[in-house]
């Protein structure tokens, strides 16, 4: 009997082991992801010439300078918000991530400062967090879908970018590996 009580407890503890041991290392790929990502967004910011920030494909869609912008404001929202519970930033009065004035200097700093934000705090994300669930857009959807939505996300409007660049004649930058 003393023998089954202790596997039992040798299992429990390698199950509870080896699922922290994943959930660290989903965070670890992830980041890596994500600073890569980081990377190639700002090569490709850098690489669009400003005055070329303000072209769109057509009348319906985001200017590159404005799908910079909101990458950096969905970026605030999916990590600060949904990830980590401050309050909603409201896009129709948030000034941070609007164009407005911006140079191009200063739309690539916000940006790169967002997601170096985002890094810190996914660093210190409890992974325990990962299942509990969230309005999004009306669908419930986990913490650990929210890594996803936004990784997708940051792609979607970086593929209109380089859209962009090809449209107006420039050779984006050399894609970056592991994103």
């Amino acid at each position: 009997m003393k023998n089954i009580g202790t596997l039992t407890i040798i299992i429990l503890f390698s199950s509870v082991t080896s699922l922290f041991a994943q959930e660290y290392s989903f965070i670890k790929d992830y980041l890596e992801r994500l600073q890569n990502s980081q990377k190639y967004l700002m090569l490709v910011a850098e690489t669009m010439p400003k005055n070329k920030y303000d072209f769109k494909a057509s009348s319906e869609s985001l200017t590159f300078a404005e799908n910079l912008m909101h990458i950096g404001y969905a970026i605030d929202w999916h990590s600060q918000s949904l990830l980590g519970g401050r309050k909603s930033r409201d896009w129709k009065t948030d000034t941070i991530f609007k164009v407005a004035n911006k140079s191009k200097k200063e739309m690539i700093a916000t940006v790169n400062k967002t997601f170096d934000e985002a890094i810190k705090l996914i660093k210190q994300f409890d992974t325990t967090k990962f299942n509990d669930e969230l309005d999004y857009f009306g669908l419930n959807r986990t913490k650990r879908q929210i890594f996803l939505l936004l990784a997708d996300h940051i792609t979607h409007h970086r593929g209109q970018m380089l859209v962009y660049m090809r449209i107006n004649g420039f050779v984006p930058p050399r894609y970056v590996l592991f994103q």
